[in-house]
Protein backbone atom coordinates (compact mmCIF):
# COMPACT_ATOMS: atom_id res chain seq x y z
CA UNK A 1 0.00 0.00 0.00
CA UNK A 2 1.38 3.47 -1.25
CA UNK A 3 0.47 6.22 1.40
CA UNK A 4 0.69 9.83 1.01
CA UNK A 5 -0.33 12.73 3.09
CA UNK A 6 0.50 16.82 2.97
CA UNK A 7 2.56 16.97 6.10
CA UNK A 8 4.95 14.48 8.06
CA UNK A 9 4.95 14.33 11.76
CA UNK A 10 5.94 11.77 14.27
CA UNK A 11 3.94 12.12 17.56
CA UNK A 12 1.80 9.89 19.69
CA UNK A 13 -1.82 10.50 18.18
CA UNK A 14 -4.21 7.52 19.44
CA UNK A 15 -7.78 8.18 18.16
CA UNK A 16 -10.25 7.30 21.45
CA UNK A 17 -12.82 5.07 19.59
CA UNK A 18 -10.34 3.19 17.86
CA UNK A 19 -10.78 -0.64 17.95
CA UNK A 20 -7.61 -1.69 18.88
CA UNK A 21 -8.06 0.37 22.23
CA UNK A 22 -9.45 -1.30 25.52
CA UNK A 23 -12.70 -1.01 25.70
CA UNK A 24 -14.56 -0.06 28.92
CA UNK A 25 -18.16 -1.48 28.73
CA UNK A 26 -18.49 -4.96 29.90
CA UNK A 27 -20.90 -7.82 31.23
CA UNK A 28 -19.93 -10.58 33.85
CA UNK A 29 -16.58 -12.11 32.50
CA UNK A 30 -16.34 -15.69 32.34
CA UNK A 31 -13.93 -18.33 33.89
CA UNK A 32 -10.43 -17.03 31.64
CA UNK A 33 -8.94 -20.45 31.66
CA UNK A 34 -12.54 -22.52 30.34
CA UNK A 35 -12.71 -19.35 27.61
CA UNK A 36 -8.88 -19.41 26.78
CA UNK A 37 -9.46 -23.28 25.31
CA UNK A 38 -12.61 -22.38 23.61
CA UNK A 39 -11.07 -19.40 21.66
CA UNK A 40 -8.06 -21.61 21.06
CA UNK A 41 -9.99 -23.95 19.89
CA UNK A 42 -12.15 -21.81 17.32
CA UNK A 43 -8.75 -20.40 16.12
CA UNK A 44 -7.15 -23.35 14.98
CA UNK A 45 -10.79 -24.49 13.18
CA UNK A 46 -10.52 -21.15 11.60
CA UNK A 47 -6.55 -21.43 10.39
CA UNK A 48 -7.23 -25.17 9.40
CA UNK A 49 -9.80 -23.75 7.01
CA UNK A 50 -8.58 -20.43 5.20
CA UNK A 51 -5.71 -19.10 3.63
CA UNK A 52 -4.61 -15.87 2.49
CA UNK A 53 -4.22 -14.60 -1.50
CA UNK A 54 -0.42 -15.75 -0.97
CA UNK A 55 0.97 -16.44 -4.42
CA UNK A 56 -0.33 -12.56 -5.51
CA UNK A 57 2.59 -11.51 -2.91
CA UNK A 58 4.79 -14.19 -4.67
CA UNK A 59 4.29 -13.05 -7.71
CA UNK A 60 4.72 -9.88 -7.45
CA UNK A 61 7.32 -9.56 -4.14
CA UNK A 62 8.25 -5.72 -4.29
CA UNK A 63 4.49 -4.55 -4.85
CA UNK A 64 3.38 -3.22 -0.99
CA UNK A 65 0.12 -1.96 -3.13
CA UNK A 66 -1.48 -5.91 -2.49
CA UNK A 67 -4.01 -6.52 0.26
CA UNK A 68 -3.93 -9.20 2.37
CA UNK A 69 -6.73 -11.11 1.87
CA UNK A 70 -8.84 -14.01 3.56
CA UNK A 71 -10.73 -16.45 1.89
CA UNK A 72 -12.09 -20.46 2.66
CA UNK A 73 -10.61 -23.29 1.36
CA UNK A 74 -13.50 -25.11 -0.09
CA UNK A 75 -13.10 -28.01 -3.31
CA UNK A 76 -12.20 -25.58 -5.73
CA UNK A 77 -9.39 -24.29 -3.55
CA UNK A 78 -8.70 -27.17 -2.05
CA UNK A 79 -4.76 -27.31 -3.19
CA UNK A 80 -4.38 -23.56 -1.04
CA UNK A 81 -2.01 -23.89 1.86
CA UNK A 82 -3.80 -23.11 4.98
CA UNK A 83 -3.21 -20.63 7.26
CA UNK A 84 -2.06 -23.24 10.07
CA UNK A 85 0.98 -24.35 7.99
CA UNK A 86 2.20 -20.71 7.92
CA UNK A 87 1.43 -18.83 11.06
CA UNK A 88 3.49 -18.66 14.41
CA UNK A 89 2.60 -19.42 17.99
CA UNK A 90 3.52 -17.24 20.66
CA UNK A 91 2.44 -18.06 24.03
CA UNK A 92 1.35 -14.98 26.66
CA UNK A 93 0.85 -15.65 29.65
CA UNK A 94 -2.20 -13.44 31.75
CA UNK A 95 -3.17 -13.97 35.76
CA UNK A 96 -6.50 -15.00 36.43
CA UNK A 97 -8.64 -13.37 39.15
CA UNK A 98 -7.22 -15.43 41.86
CA UNK A 99 -3.93 -14.52 40.34
CA UNK A 100 -2.89 -18.02 38.70
CA UNK A 101 -0.94 -17.50 35.32
CA UNK A 102 -3.33 -18.98 32.33
CA UNK A 103 -1.18 -19.43 29.05
CA UNK A 104 -2.67 -17.78 26.08
CA UNK A 105 -1.92 -18.78 22.49
CA UNK A 106 -1.53 -15.91 20.20
CA UNK A 107 -1.00 -16.91 16.19
CA UNK A 108 0.33 -14.23 13.56
CA UNK A 109 1.77 -14.19 10.49
CA UNK A 110 4.49 -12.11 8.68
CA UNK A 111 3.88 -11.54 5.03
CA UNK A 112 6.40 -8.70 4.55
CA UNK A 113 8.92 -8.22 7.54
CA UNK A 114 10.02 -4.95 6.31
CA UNK A 115 13.41 -3.23 6.36
CA UNK A 116 13.60 -0.49 9.04
CA UNK A 117 13.72 -0.81 13.20
CA UNK A 118 11.33 -3.27 15.62
CA UNK A 119 9.56 -1.81 17.49
CA UNK A 120 9.29 -2.81 21.66
CA UNK A 121 6.17 -3.80 23.16
CA UNK A 122 6.01 -0.17 25.02
CA UNK A 123 7.57 2.29 21.85
CA UNK A 124 4.88 3.71 19.51
CA UNK A 125 4.30 2.36 16.36
CA UNK A 126 2.27 4.20 12.77
CA UNK A 127 0.27 1.24 11.74
CA UNK A 128 -2.89 0.94 9.26
CA UNK A 129 -5.13 -2.24 9.81
CA UNK A 130 -8.29 -3.94 9.20
CA UNK A 131 -10.03 -6.10 12.33
CA UNK A 132 -12.31 -8.26 11.93
CA UNK A 133 -13.92 -11.38 13.43
CA UNK A 134 -14.30 -14.85 12.95
CA UNK A 135 -17.19 -14.72 10.71
CA UNK A 136 -15.68 -12.71 8.53
CA UNK A 137 -17.21 -9.06 9.60
CA UNK A 138 -14.91 -6.32 9.92
CA UNK A 139 -15.46 -3.97 12.62
CA UNK A 140 -12.49 -1.46 11.80
CA UNK A 141 -10.25 -0.29 8.97
CA UNK A 142 -7.89 1.83 9.34
CA UNK A 143 -6.61 2.64 5.40
CA UNK A 144 -4.57 5.65 6.97
CA UNK A 145 -1.90 5.29 9.38
CA UNK A 146 -1.84 6.59 13.02
CA UNK A 147 -0.22 6.51 15.80
CA UNK A 148 -0.86 4.03 18.58
CA UNK A 149 1.59 3.62 22.05
CA UNK A 150 1.82 -0.12 22.58
CA UNK A 151 1.24 0.25 26.13
CA UNK A 152 -2.52 1.90 25.46
CA UNK A 153 -3.56 -0.99 22.89
CA UNK A 154 -5.41 -4.50 23.44
CA UNK A 155 -2.17 -7.24 24.79
CA UNK A 156 -2.41 -9.32 21.74
CA UNK A 157 -1.74 -5.60 19.28
CA UNK A 158 1.35 -5.02 21.96
CA UNK A 159 2.73 -8.79 21.75
CA UNK A 160 2.57 -9.12 17.99
CA UNK A 161 3.69 -5.77 16.58
CA UNK A 162 7.33 -6.23 18.12
CA UNK A 163 7.26 -9.44 15.44
CA UNK A 164 7.55 -7.13 12.84
CA UNK A 165 9.79 -3.90 11.28
CA UNK A 166 9.06 -0.71 9.85
CA UNK A 167 9.81 0.57 6.37
CA UNK A 168 10.96 3.26 5.23
CA UNK A 169 9.33 6.64 3.12
CA UNK A 170 10.53 9.70 1.24
CA UNK A 171 9.17 13.01 1.18
CA UNK A 172 8.29 14.13 -2.38
CA UNK A 173 8.45 17.72 -3.45
CA UNK A 174 5.10 18.42 -3.34
CA UNK A 175 5.10 17.47 0.75
CA UNK A 176 3.63 14.53 0.24
CA UNK A 177 5.12 11.11 1.61
CA UNK A 178 5.18 7.79 0.22
CA UNK A 179 5.42 4.60 2.60
CA UNK A 180 6.96 1.36 1.11
CA UNK A 181 8.69 -1.70 2.39
CA UNK A 182 7.24 -2.07 5.54
CA UNK A 183 6.12 -4.83 7.85
CA UNK A 184 2.73 -6.66 6.90
CA UNK A 185 1.14 -9.04 7.99
CA UNK A 186 -1.65 -10.91 10.08
CA UNK A 187 -2.47 -11.13 13.62
CA UNK A 188 -5.00 -13.98 15.30
CA UNK A 189 -5.37 -13.30 18.61
CA UNK A 190 -8.14 -14.89 21.64
CA UNK A 191 -10.55 -12.31 23.45
CA UNK A 192 -8.46 -12.75 26.66
CA UNK A 193 -5.78 -11.04 24.84
CA UNK A 194 -8.18 -8.77 23.20
CA UNK A 195 -11.23 -7.26 24.70
CA UNK A 196 -12.74 -10.64 26.35
CA UNK A 197 -15.63 -9.46 28.12
CA UNK A 198 -16.26 -6.31 26.88
CA UNK A 199 -18.62 -5.46 23.78
CA UNK A 200 -19.68 -2.76 21.97
CA UNK A 201 -21.88 -2.89 18.80
CA UNK A 202 -18.90 -4.23 16.43
CA UNK A 203 -17.23 -6.55 18.67
CA UNK A 204 -19.82 -8.95 21.10
CA UNK A 205 -17.93 -10.43 24.05
CA UNK A 206 -15.54 -12.90 23.73
CA UNK A 207 -14.18 -12.56 20.53
CA UNK A 208 -11.25 -14.18 18.92
CA UNK A 209 -9.81 -11.55 16.85
CA UNK A 210 -7.92 -10.93 13.41
CA UNK A 211 -5.90 -8.04 12.73
CA UNK A 212 -4.30 -7.08 9.10
CA UNK A 213 -1.67 -5.04 9.93
CA UNK A 214 1.02 -2.61 7.97
CA UNK A 215 3.75 -1.46 10.76
CA UNK A 216 5.10 1.86 8.89
CA UNK A 217 7.15 3.99 11.40
CA UNK A 218 8.56 3.11 15.19
CA UNK A 219 9.66 5.49 17.88
CA UNK A 220 11.36 4.32 21.03
CA UNK A 221 9.55 5.74 23.95
CA UNK A 222 10.81 7.17 27.03
CA UNK A 223 7.37 7.67 28.68
CA UNK A 224 8.60 9.76 31.93
CA UNK A 225 11.09 11.48 29.93
CA UNK A 226 14.58 10.50 32.53
CA UNK A 227 16.68 9.38 30.31
CA UNK A 228 16.16 6.08 29.82
CA UNK A 229 14.20 4.04 26.84
CA UNK A 230 11.00 2.46 28.06
CA UNK A 231 12.19 -0.43 27.01
CA UNK A 232 15.54 -0.29 29.07
CA UNK A 233 13.59 0.08 32.41
CA UNK A 234 12.38 -3.37 32.05
CA UNK A 235 14.86 -4.45 35.45
CA UNK A 236 13.88 -8.14 35.54
CA UNK A 237 14.06 -8.35 31.64
CA UNK A 238 11.42 -10.84 31.07
CA UNK A 239 10.70 -7.96 28.18
CA UNK A 240 7.93 -6.24 30.10
CA UNK A 241 8.50 -2.68 31.71
CA UNK A 242 5.10 -2.39 33.38
CA UNK A 243 5.73 -4.76 36.07
CA UNK A 244 9.36 -3.12 37.37
CA UNK A 245 8.61 -1.10 40.14
CA UNK A 246 12.11 -0.15 41.86
CA UNK A 247 10.96 2.20 44.65
CA UNK A 248 7.68 -0.40 44.93
CA UNK A 249 5.66 3.28 44.93
CA UNK A 250 3.27 1.91 42.47
CA UNK A 251 4.44 3.68 39.41
CA UNK A 252 6.68 1.25 37.24
CA UNK A 253 9.85 2.84 36.64
CA UNK A 254 8.84 3.54 33.11
CA UNK A 255 6.07 6.32 33.94
CA UNK A 256 8.43 6.80 37.26
CA UNK A 257 10.32 10.17 37.09
CA UNK A 258 12.86 9.21 40.67
CA UNK A 259 13.23 5.26 40.14
CA UNK A 260 15.03 4.49 42.95
CA UNK A 261 12.81 7.31 45.11
CA UNK A 262 15.49 9.08 46.70
CA UNK A 263 14.16 12.70 45.86
CA UNK A 264 16.40 12.72 43.02
CA UNK A 265 15.37 12.64 39.35
CA UNK A 266 16.44 9.45 37.43
CA UNK A 267 17.75 12.15 34.91
CA UNK A 268 20.02 13.59 37.10
CA UNK A 269 21.13 10.89 38.45
CA UNK A 270 21.60 8.87 35.19
CA UNK A 271 24.82 10.20 33.66
CA UNK A 272 26.37 13.13 35.65
CA UNK A 273 29.93 12.52 34.06
CA UNK A 274 28.57 12.36 30.92
CA UNK A 275 30.38 9.11 29.46
CA UNK A 276 27.12 7.15 28.01
CA UNK A 277 27.37 5.05 30.76
CA UNK A 278 24.78 4.99 33.76
CA UNK A 279 26.98 6.19 36.68
CA UNK A 280 27.72 3.39 39.77
CA UNK A 281 29.79 5.44 42.51
CA UNK A 282 30.06 2.99 44.49
CA UNK A 283 30.53 0.02 42.05
CA UNK A 284 28.22 -2.30 43.96
CA UNK A 285 26.56 -3.38 40.34
CA UNK A 286 23.33 -1.35 40.44
CA UNK A 287 23.14 2.19 38.76
CA UNK A 288 22.54 5.25 40.54
CA UNK A 289 19.17 6.23 39.43
CA UNK A 290 18.02 2.45 40.75
CA UNK A 291 20.15 3.10 44.29
CA UNK A 292 18.30 4.49 47.19
CA UNK A 293 21.46 4.36 49.15
CA UNK A 294 23.33 6.52 46.38
CA UNK A 295 22.21 10.70 46.33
Amino acid sequence: MMLKKTFLKFYLFILPFSACQKNESSVPPRDVQVQTIEDNEALVTYLQTHFYNYHDFENDPDNHKIEISLDSLTEKNSDKIALWDQVVTKFVDTEDSDQNIVEHKLYYLIIKKGLGMMPSSVDSTFVSYKGSLLNGDVFDDRDYPIWFDLVNVVRGFRESLPEFNEGNFTINEDGTFDFDNYGKGLIFMPSALGYYSSANSNIPAYSPLIFSVNLHRVNHSDHDRDGVLSIKEDINGDGNPLNDDTDGDGLPNMNDFDDDGDGIPTFNELDKDKDGIPDDTDNNGTPDYLDAEVS
